[in-house]
């Protein structure tokens, strides 16, 4: 596997991380009903950020049954999410919110240490 090459940050502490990321109510909600229809509804909540996307950077979201050894495993609003440890700098302080319109539905990011973000609201740069 190829790595990921991520701009050098500031990288904190992991006890900096404990509640860095918000997910709305009705992300919480639109994340167990997509965990209800997998073979495990236990499966867990991972996210992440890859380089690419029209900014620089964008988000990635799966669920995943597996703990690896460089994750951050923590609740919030009784949602099991899952960080690893490279993207964990650029998701501090993620508001996470999922909403419908006419186009359909998506999960709608707001993070503020975002530089700039594309119009699709998927992609930003620090």
């Amino acid at each position: 596997m190829a790595t990921i090459p991520f701009l050098p940050i500031p990288f904190l502490p992991l006890s900096n991380y404990q509640s860095m990321i918000n997910l709305s109510k009705t992300a919480q909600l639109e994340i167990n009903r997509l965990k209800s229809k997998q073979a495990n509804p236990s499966a867990k909540f991972r996210l992440g950020v890859q380089p690419g996307g029209c900014a620089g950077f964008y988000y990635t979201m799966e669920l995943d049954e597996v703990v690896r050894e460089d994750d951050q495993l923590w609740e919030c609003n009784g949602v099991q999410v899952l960080v690893n440890a490279e993207s964990l700098p650029y998701v501090n302080g993620l508001n996470v919110d999922y909403s419908e319109d006419l186009m359909g539905g998506g999960f709608r990011f707001n993070n503020p240490n975002a530089a700039q973000s594309c119009s699709c609201g998927h992609s930003f740069s620090l």
